[in-house]
């Protein structure tokens, strides 16, 4: 039931990278050039394919329309029904006019104002808030069908117009009187803006900026290798992209496009999948491999997309060979070269000039592969690299001249680019770091650091129990070459060996091999002899957790002596009280049994290693028989079930015990007495 969640899990992880892939691809049709203006044109010669307009620039376009619509002029319609029912409420109110002083000529002359008045306009105070905020100082006035230019400083509003008629009346009128006639209540505007005839005039001086600047006909040169890209030629070929994509375009054709891209990622992503079911089982059943894997393929894809939509630079200059270095330091060379040939074969789809992509890019796939066998030091990465520089310039300076058949094609910019890449390799170093940290792995450069003997934990075991470090020395040797012969990890082995028993630290006294004349045993019972002897696996994994060692090493520590019994004390407490129940766990070790077969080397070897020293004569026939003895009571407990060691690689792991035994106690032949 575990298994199918996780598959499932995974399931889900493919077909979530895979649609995001997807996502990000490019939607419109590829113009296969990537170009920047005052740079070089790398390709051959480019002419028109045919007829095209030389598009202006947005900037320009903009500009152009700005300094247009500068001529513009609001329409506004004059209403001049408006002030004729003013006049005639004006009239209306004066035939019931009780003022004496209010006489004709007061009406007269106010008549005459406001007819005045309303024939030039009056607009309201909003409106001509508005023409000074746009600085519109000409507008279009629209008395019926007939259009007149007028200034916005010739309208009046409700206030102004209030105040020319008592401003301008002659002195034989009385402005008292005249306020008194209440002329406000005969003003009001009579002129409105015209939405709609405003809105198509804006559109037609719009439409009248051409956007282009130009026409080039077909067959035309644009634009030869090696030319740099001046302004003209920069528009002419942003302008052919143009063109190119737009012809690409349809809603029905996009969509076909689109299920292509997809039915493309799946395809390719599910091979990869079918490759780790039927040679990788053991990466796709774990999520963290699963993940990490495909992590690597989605930020490749991601950064691809970008660099080519925006032009950011070149894309030679993207050190894709980080992928396969990463993936072989964590998991294996192949899976490695099968990561970075899915993300090359992704991300040619993409990028311009596919087949030279995908040749340079494969090629440095299997320089990685050959190149690096491991990246414990700084020279490995160094001479990876150097490699992956030489393949990229050979790749590309073969190709140019296969192609072109010309030395004087060749872009010797490229070289830089590959140069740039070289440089930013030598990050995966750092990148590594950070992945050990985010997934949890375990490095080459790691274990190289962990097994160096003047580490604070080591040199504190060499100092508190000597003894017990030099054990763990002499089990490294053995593990390591016993983990080589069979094809396991040997650094790995080799680390967790010397880590081993740092557990006893706390008491190391209690262990023989730390013992001078005193046997602070003698004092305890057999129960409690066992917990102390047992306490050394906790003790060890809480120092190692206390100095943030890898997980993969703690494991080791756990898993050395697994569920087993402490022999001497159980056998002696069987041995002293046959008729006496015995309390199992009190002599067990907690475990786990190792699952792997770089743990399981490591138990055989350190119980071989430490039964060695007990052994009075060390022939072959002797220590043959100790390490038989040992490893196949080891398996014959249980100890080793979890483990994917097969009969043969048990049979290795004894040779190589007893050849390594043979040498550590100097097996020689006996040397005969000069006789006198």
């Amino acid at each position: 039931m575990k298994l199918k969640k996780v598959s499932l899990h995974v399931i889900i992880y493919f077909v979530f990278i895979a649609l995001v892939i997807g996502w990000f691809f490019p939607r419109e049709g590829k113009f296969r050039y990537q170009f920047s203006e005052g740079k070089p044109w790398r390709y051959e010669l480019l002419t028109a394919p045919s007829d095209f307009p030389i598009y202006k620039t947005d900037e320009e376009v903009k500009a152009e329309r700005d300094s247009i619509l500068k001529t513009f002029r609001p329409y506004y319609d004059l209403n001049t029904a408006i002030g004729t029912e003013q006049i005639d409420k004006l009239r209306e109110a004066y035939r019931y006019n009780i003022n004496p002083d209010i006489t004709a000529t007061y009406m007269q002359y106010i008549e005459n104002s406001l007819s005045r008045v309303y024939n030039i306009g009056v607009v309201s105070a909003q409106e001509l808030e508005n023409l000074n905020k746009n600085n519109y100082d000409i507008v279009n006035i629209l008395d019926n069908t007939v259009s007149e230019v007028r200034y916005k400083n010739e309208f009046f509003t409700v206030r102004t117009a209030y105040e020319f008629v008592l401003d301008n009346a002659p002195t034989y009128l009385k402005r008292e009187t005249l306020q008194a006639c209440d002329i406000n209540n005969y003003l009001t505007e009579n002129v409105f803006f015209n939405k709609e005839k405003s809105d198509m005039a804006r559109e037609e001086l719009i439409r009248s900026v051409s956007p282009s600047n130009g026409m080039v006909q077909a067959g035309e040169r644009i634009v030869d290798r090696g030319e740099i890209i001046d302004h003209h030629t920069y528009n002419v070929l942003r302008s052919l992209k143009t063109v190119h994509e737009s012809r690409s375009g349809g809603i029905k054709r996009q969509r076909v496009i689109t299920a292509g891209e997809y039915i493309l990622v799946f395809g390719i992503l599910l091979c990869f999948w079918l490759y780790l079911k039927s040679f990788r089982p053991r990466i796709l059943a774990n999520r963290k491999n699963c993940i990490f894997l495909l992590s690597c393929i989605l930020v490749s894809c991601l950064i691809t997309e970008f660099c080519t939509r925006y032009g950011l630079f070149n894309v030679y200059i993207l050190p894709y060979a980080i992928v396969p270095i990463v993936v072989r330091v964590f998991v294996d060379s192949r899976t490695s070269l099968f990561t970075h040939l899915v993300i090359v074969l992704i991300c040619s789809m993409m990028v311009p000039f596919p087949q030279e992509f995908l040749f340079m890019q494969i090629v440095a796939g299997m320089v990685v592969t050959f190149s690096l066998r491991d990246l414990s030091e700084r020279s490995d990465l160094i001479r990876c690299a150097f490699y992956l520089y030489l393949s990229y310039a050979v790749s590309y300076l073969s190709l140019t001249l296969y192609n072109e058949g010309d030395f004087h094609k060749i872009n010797w910019m490229m070289l830089l680019y590959f140069g740039i890449n070289f440089i930013l390799l030598m990050f995966t170093y750092i990148l590594v770091y950070m992945l050990e940290k985010v997934f949890g792995y375990v490095s080459s450069i790691t274990l190289v650091e962990l097994s160096n003997t003047n580490s604070p934990l080591l040199k504190k075991l060499s100092e508190l129990a000597p003894a017990t470090f030099q054990h763990s020395l002499q089990v490294s040797i053995l593990a390591s070459e016993a983990a080589a012969r069979i094809g396991a990890n040997a650094p790995l082995v080799r680390t967790g060996a010397l880590y081993h028993d740092i557990g006893k630290m706390a008491n190391p006294v209690f262990f023989t091999e730390n013992q001078k004349s005193v046997n602070p045993h003698d004092q305890l019972s057999l129960e409690e002899s066992a917990q102390i002897i047992i306490n050394h696996v906790t003790e060890g994994v809480k120092m190692a957790e206390k100095n943030k060692l890898p997980q993969e090493i703690i494991s080791f520590i756990r898993t050395h002596h697994g569920s087993g019994k402490t022999r001497y004390f159980y056998n002696t407490f069987k041995n002293k009280y046959p008729d006496k129940e015995i309390d199992e766990a009190r002599f067990t070790y907690p475990g786990p049994n190792p699952s792997t077969k770089e743990t399981a080397i490591l138990m055989m070897a350190d119980a071989v290693e430490a039964a060695s020293r007990s052994l009075k004569e060390h022939t072959e026939e002797t220590i043959r028989d100790l390490v038989n003895k040992i490893v196949d009571g080891q398996i014959a407990e249980g100890l080793m079930k979890n483990t994917p060691l097969t009969y043969r690689d048990v049979e290795e792991i004894k040779n190589v015990f007893v050849e390594r035994l043979k040498i550590m106690y100097h097996t020689r032949i006996t040397y005969p007495d000069l006789k006198k």
